[in-house]
């Protein structure tokens, strides 16, 4: 499949601002960039090729700015020069085509989930299953597995939430941005998977929850950790979020997976940007956290439309202030300021 790709062209006059990875935020980075283009006529150059690729090439040099779903931890940032932060947040849903089941009809939890994607529930009809969704008439289908063939960010936060919640799961597969899937099919980013969902009869898969909507998916209803059931919305989004210590973690790298609280959905995931503290191109970078800013500052209503959580502006100061800080040119001065 052909990755994403929000291609704008750039004025002579400006630096051209190029990103690379995560397809998790694709949806609401081609938003913005199509509103940043008509405001300010700079342009956005962001690959979707997933967080794999987007952090092979922030190393490399040859982007701008990496995206990860999969934050880096503090001395991978340390030994690769890198500053990173949030961007914004979202929810993972998995996603289902089971003929005869209603859109959101169907509730899963997390014990079920990982016997599902392990390939030991292997019908639609199994007893685990009807247990959660008594009511419900299941079919005998085959149950066909999807899952990401790219290094991913959304696996990483998928296989993050399976690993604690099924012992089973930790000890056979673990958490990794790409792991040893037991059993089925793979897709090419966010988008290759919801194509496969959408084509596979008796099919489940996993993606962000924009990408379910576009794609008009049936998501499933989850039972989160205070045992209540519970719909991906943007309200228990947030109420996964809502206790986040960003600062308890190096780059804001904070995992928002199986979080207390009724409400919570339980597997949210924030997303982050990884930019050089001293970059090759100091203009480009400069656009960059310029669009940056400009996103967190005008973006939340947009970024809400696809239902994405924005940022606290408690956050957003902190990064802001980290950016000012550690962000240099070859002169050694900070490439952003609050009068950027």
């Amino acid at each position: 499949m052909v990755a994403a790709t929000v291609l704008m062209a750039t004025p002579a006059f400006a630096a051209d601002i190029s990103g690379a990875g995560a397809t998790f935020p694709y949806p609401i980075y081609a938003k913005w960039a199509e509103a940043y283009k008509k405001e300010t006529g700079n342009g956005l150059n962001y690959q979707s090729i997933g967080s794999g690729g987007g952090i092979k090439q922030i190393q490399a040099k040859t982007v701008t700015f990496g995206a990860t779903d999969a934050p880096l931890k503090g001395d991978q940032l340390e030994k690769g020069g890198l500053v990173q932060f949030p961007m914004v947040m979202g929810g993972i849903v998995p996603v289902v085509n089971v003929e005869g089941v209603a859109p959101g009809a169907l509730t899963l939890d997390g014990s079920t989930l990982a016997q599902i994607f392990l390939g030991e529930v292997k019908t639609w009809d199994d007893a685990a299953i009807k247990k959660l969704n008594p009511g419900v008439t299941l079919p005998s289908t085959a149950i066909a597995i999807v899952h990401r063939s790219d290094g991913s960010g959304t696996t990483f936060n998928f296989t993050n939430y399976l690993a604690k919640v099924s012992p089973q799961w930790k000890d056979k597969v673990g958490a990794a941005t790409a792991v040893e899937w037991p059993t089925g099919l793979g897709g090419k980013g966010n988008e290759g998977v919801a194509n496969y969902v959408a084509q596979t009869k008796g099919s489940i898969g996993y993606v962000e929850y924009a990408y379910a909507k576009q794609n008009k998916l049936s998501h499933t209803k989850m039972i989160n950790r205070d045992g209540k059931t519970v719909e991906p919305v943007m309200t228990s989004f947030q109420a996964a979020a809502a206790n986040a210590d960003w600062s308890s973690e190096p780059g804001f790298g904070v995992i928002l997976t199986d979080e207390p609280g009724a409400e919570s959905w339980p597997i949210t995931a924030a997303t982050f940007i990884l930019i050089h503290k001293q970059p090759a191109d100091p203009a480009a970078a400069t656009e960059a956290l310029k669009f940056f800013a400009w996103a967190y500052k005008s973006g939340a209503d947009m970024a809400a439309q696809l239902d994405y959580i924005p940022m606290p502006e408690k956050v957003v100061g902190e990064v802001q202030s980290v950016w000012a800080k550690e962000i240099k040119g070859p002169d050694g001065k900070a490439l952003y300021s609050a009068t950027n």
